[in-house]
């Protein structure tokens, strides 16, 4: 602990009573320093601001790692007839989510999406109702819910974007010719 007559050295207030110093409790000292050396509070301040403006991560790294900014929120995609559902069980099959929708609506069709090899889920389907005001109804009902033991959502799907052929690469301009 730095002594007294050490703080009254270093932080110089205009106003001090060393009374109030000896009548403070030992575990309150560093809040009563504080709180009688305002040049103290001044410096702790100005060090709060100035690692607020170079951020806590790079004041306290010992590398110059900042993390990636958090991702955008995702875009919603326009109501249709199609949900997509994520978080399934690696042993829900597609009879198991066509029967656990079925409840909101007439489903078309109900498909997992299954790993070529394990054949075992790969944690999310697609559920295809009949019209558009049942698939929100579908939402409304299965979305933050449980089925086989795991929560699920379920959402609009995407409609998925039309494949470009593969575009040939650049010419640099040089033709060769097997002369």
């Amino acid at each position: 602990m730095i002594e007294l007559s050490r703080l009254l050295e270093w932080s110089r207030p205009s106003s001090l009573n060393p009374s109030l110093v000896a009548a403070a409790p030992q575990s309150l000292r560093p809040f009563r320093t504080a709180a009688l050396f305002p040049a103290t509070v001044g410096r702790w301040l100005s060090m709060a601001a100035a690692a607020a403006r170079a951020g806590f991560r790079r004041m306290f790294s010992v590398s110059g790692f900042t993390p990636p900014p958090p991702p955008a929120a995702r875009p919603v995609a326009d109501p249709c007839n199609n949900l997509f559902v994520s978080g399934l069980n690696k042993r829900t099959t597609s009879v198991g989510l066509r029967e656990a929708f079925s409840k909101f609506g007439q489903v078309i069709e109900a498909r997992v999406i299954t790993d070529r090899i394990s054949g075992y889920s790969r944690g999310f389907g697609f559920v295809k109702y009949a019209t558009v005001e049942e698939a929100g109804e579908g939402i409304k009902g299965m979305d933050g819910k449980f089925l086989d033991g795991w929560v699920i959502f379920a959402e609009y799907a995407k409609q998925r974007e039309a494949q470009q052929p593969a575009q040939p690469a650049a010419s640099t301009g040089y033709q060769y010719s097997n002369q």
